[in-house]
């Protein structure tokens, strides 16, 4: 063999190995980070679920955030389908999206029921209570759905009559900064608190409204003003709203926790 074949062998190994030593140290990391990983997306998620109940503020820490959920939070596993608490599982842990992708445990919907364009929906999903002496004071419950560019992930709290607002928000989503992404503009998420979502009749009405609310008209406690310049973005959290709080979503269980309190 040639001394530049060797050369060429040689450096050809040397790259080989390498690449083999960085993928095992790559793979180390990933595998050590991920509970970390794991933990503070949990974090994230406490954290979120906290703020939309009203409960604690921005700059708490990661131990005060655990320890006021943990004080004042109760989660729950609901079965979709006929809206009551089931067991056997860790509602905490529970994961709905990854049961979404699941065909075991979701189900493919029809376009006609897919108005938040969400294509799976999981049977079972977790829910979130906050209570005081055995009273329901705030009900938390997971949202999406379809916006412009992205899928919009988030909650949405009502108080204890199941009907008015406690607040609305979204953690995660691929919206046009400026235009879509002002779903995160504390403004507009002021909006919410104090709205109601169905009428005397109990049908579902809320709305987010483009052209803005008229204070005047009879509606406006069930309505919302459109997000400026993103009306597809707007359109897409009426849609998800219309899914997650209707028959297809949290619909069952509303009702059930409404028979309940009679």
């Amino acid at each position: 063999m040639s001394s530049q074949k060797e050369s060429t062998v040689r450096t050809l190994l040397v790259a080989l190995a390498v690449c083999l030593v960085c993928s095992v140290f790559v793979a180390g990391a990933a595998v050590a980070l991920k509970p970390l990983q794991l933990e503070n997306r949990q974090l994230d998620k406490q954290r979120s679920i906290l703020a939309i109940a009203g409960l604690g503020t921005p700059d708490m820490s990661a131990k005060q955030v655990q320890a006021l959920y943990a004080e004042r939070i109760s989660a729950r596993l609901v079965d979709l389908n006929s809206g009551a608490f089931t067991t056997g599982q860790d509602a905490s842990s529970f994961d709905p999206l990854q049961a979404a992708k699941d065909p075991a445990r979701s189900d493919a919907l029809p376009a006609a029921q897919d108005i938040a364009a969400i294509k799976r929906r999981e049977r079972l999903s977790s829910v979130y209570l906050v209570e005081q002496d055995g009273q329901l004071q705030t009900l938390v419950l997971p949202i999406r759905g379809y916006g412009l560019w992205s899928t919009l992930y988030g909650f949405i709290a009502l108080k204890g009559d199941l009907n008015t607002v406690a607040g609305l928000g979204f953690y995660q989503h691929g919206e046009t900064p400026g235009l879509g992404g002002e779903v995160d503009n504390p403004k507009w998420k002021a909006l919410w608190p104090g709205k109601t979502l169905f009428n005397q009749q109990g049908e579902l009405v809320v709305q987010v409204l483009k052209g803005g609310v008229d204070p005047q008209s009879p509606q406006a406690s069930h309505q919302v003003d459109a997000l400026a310049g993103a009306t597809l973005t707007s359109k897409g959290v009426d849609n998800l709203l219309h899914f997650w709080l209707g028959q297809n979503g949290f619909g069952p269980l509303l009702a059930n926790l409404k028979k309940e309190a009679l």
